[in-house]
C-alpha cells in the first residue's frame, strides 16, 4: 500500500500550516520553495516541518487532517510535543460564567 502523511509546519509567523500528502520530502521543499504562489504558506516562510505521521489509508490521512485543522494552537503543539495527556482537556471547550 502507498504511505500517506499527515504533517504539521511552523510558520515565520509561528502559525501552524496542516497538510496531507504521498511524497512528504517533495511536499515539504514545495513549501520551502513556494511552489505554489496561492499556498497558505507562500508568504509565511520559512517553513519548519515539527509533525508527522504515516498512513497506509490515505482516507483516514485525510479525515486526520482534517480534524487537526480544526484544533486551537494550543492543542496543536501538545500533539508536537507528544503530551498526549493534554490532548482530551484542550478539546473541551470554556465558557464564561
Amino acid at each position: 500500500m502507498k504511505q500517506s502523511y499527515v504533517y504539521i509546519l511552523k510558520c515565520s509567523n509561528k502559525t501552524y500550516y496542516t497538510g496531507v500528502t504521498s511524497n512528504l520530502a517533495q511536499r515539504i521543499f514545495q513549501h520551502q520553495s513556494g511552489f505554489y504562489p496561492d499556498c497558505y504558506t507562500f508568504n509565511k516562510r520559512p517553513v519548519e516541518l515539527v509533525f508527522y505521521c504515516e498512513f497506509t489509508d490515505i482516507n483516514i490521512a485525510i479525515e486526520k487532517e482534517k480534524q487537526i485543522k480544526k484544533w486551537s494552537q494550543a492543542k496543536k503543539e501538545a500533539l508536537i510535543n507528544d503530551d498526549y495527556d493534554s490532548l482530551p482537556n484542550l478539546a473541551k471547550k470554556r465558557f464564561k460564567l
